[in-house]
């Protein structure tokens, strides 16, 4: 097991910010990280809104908090918002055929990128599906046909130590044929 495993295993979610700014070449490497994922039919049905500015940053996490979630949002010091754009025609045709919905995987897979490169750039994530859309939506000027996906919270994180991960057991997962 070679250093992409140790990357799996630094990255976690974190709640709990130091008061530092992000630096916008990191959280452009995040974003590039994500743009190279994988999509079917090369789709790449996302764009992204990075949150750095001290006046919309309090803004977004509040948005994150309804009915009381999210609340160490408040010390996040910058969000990387995911939105779905439409995806290719032919991605659109072939989920249709397939009964599968590609966008979602795709977002998936951009949004595992960009916390791993984060986390290779020192930085601490959270990815946030809790929000009010609407909110978000009018806030950052995203038309109301958009779906935003996810939020991730993204800074320094405060905590010098990695909490045990808990996963199933592979013999639990996986079976061979």
């Amino acid at each position: 097991m070679g250093s992409f495993f140790d990357l799996i295993a630094r990255r976690e979610s974190c709640r709990n910010y130091l008061d530092k700014k992000v630096e916008q070449e990191k959280i452009e490497k995040c974003i590039e990280a994500a743009r190279l994922a994988p999509s079917a039919c090369n789709s790449q049905p996302w764009s992204f809104v990075a949150v750095c500015s001290d006046e919309v940053v309090p803004k977004v996490a509040k948005c994150l908090q309804e009915m009381g979630m999210n609340k160490f949002t408040d010390k996040c010091p910058a969000f990387i918002v995911i939105v779905e754009e439409k995806a290719e025609l032919i991605a659109r045709i072939g989920g249709k055929i397939m009964d599968q919905k590609y966008a979602p995987i795709d977002i998936g897979l951009a949004t595992a990128q960009l916390c791993l490169q984060a986390t290779e750039e020192g930085l601490g994530t959270c990815i946030i599906g809790w929000f009010n859309e609407l909110k978000l939506k009018k806030l950052l000027d995203i038309t109301p046909q958009k779906r935003i996906r996810l939020v991730i919270a993204i800074g320094y994180s405060a905590d010098e130590t990695l909490r045990e991960k808990k996963r199933k057991e592979i013999g639990e997962i996986v079976s061979y044929k």
